[in-house]
């Protein structure tokens, strides 16, 4: 990211940080009970171009929760950057093949990280094809490698991408999942805009499966588009909350219900700047 889109991008930004400490104010009268964090994933374009500029702008959107790591810095340097600004990362990520065979180093990142949630996002699988073998080897890694992170205080949660919804006997290879995973060792991170691709409904899950979701990613389906449980579709059709498929205020309403802590604003479009800022402004204005 050159000098002059940094500036200009934190001015802008610096326009629209007064609505997340409005967020935090709210949540003392009951609106809210969980700080509103950022995916890192969102800026994944601007944080090769400069980590601490990245930080720098999140910081000025009136973050203070980051998910996840940006560029290619170590985990001890990320830390480093993140705590210089006041920012706290409660979950990171790791990669499925790392989770199986190296579970101890997944551990130590999400320790020098300050993180109490791992997530994994993706169980490898044929596109398109995800199949009950696919699961069934999933429940077995993810048992394993939750009871790991477990024993070394921390939690481990699946992030669900839509193609988890296949029908499979009176439900859906989700709740295949849900069903044969240990409650101890293994809960979920809600992604609103994958649910919704993969034929579920967001508020229903959170009613179904209550306190096993630790985490929300706030995303939202564009109007009209159609999912197909491949768990991939055009960045285009990640739009503006409030404007997509997702009922969101149903979302938050429930998650508080059900104790999530911990909500993520993630954008996998290609105008975050635009639409990020836009984003945080329905939700500030969201009534109870």
């Amino acid at each position: 990211m050159n000098m002059k889109k940094n500036v200009w991008f934190v001015l802008i930004t610096l326009l629209f940080s007064i609505q997340i400490s409005e967020l935090s104010a709210q949540a003392k009268k009951g609106l809210y009970t969980a700080e509103l964090g950022i995916q890192a994933y969102t800026f994944r374009k601007s944080f090769p171009q400069g980590v601490e500029a990245t930080l720098d702008s999140i910081k000025a959107m009136g973050f203070k929760e980051v998910e996840g790591t940006g560029g290619k810095v170590t985990p001890e340097e990320f830390r480093k950057m993140c705590d210089a600004r006041g920012l706290v990362i409660p979950s990171t990520g790791a990669g499925y093949d790392e989770l199986v065979k190296n579970p101890m180093e997944v551990v130590r990142k999400a320790k020098v990280l300050g993180a109490k949630y791992v997530m994994c996002a993706w169980i490898p699988h044929k596109s398109g094809a995800f199949n009950l073998d696919n699961a069934k080897k999933a429940v077995e890694d993810f048992n394993t490698a939750g009871k790991i992170l477990k024993e070394n205080g921390l939690t481990f949660c699946y992030h669900i991408h839509g193609y988890e919804f296949w029908p499979y006997e009176d439900g859906t290879l989700f709740d295949y999942i849900a069903k044969n995973t240990n409650p101890e060792y293994v809960s979920f991170e809600l992604d609103v805009l994958w649910a919704i691709h993969g034929g579920a409904d967001p508020v229903s899950l959170i009613k179904k499966y209550g306190s096993r979701w630790k985490l929300v990613h706030l995303k939202d389906l564009k109007k009209g588009v159609k999912g197909d449980r491949t768990g991939n579709t055009p960045q285009e059709n990640d739009v503006i909350l409030g404007t997509g498929q997702a009922d969101i205020a149903g979302i938050i309403r429930e998650g508080n219900k059900v104790g999530i802590k911990h909500f993520f604003i993630e954008d996998e479009s290609n105008q975050v700047n635009y639409q990020v800022p836009r984003s945080i402004a329905y939700i500030k204005s969201l009534k109870k």
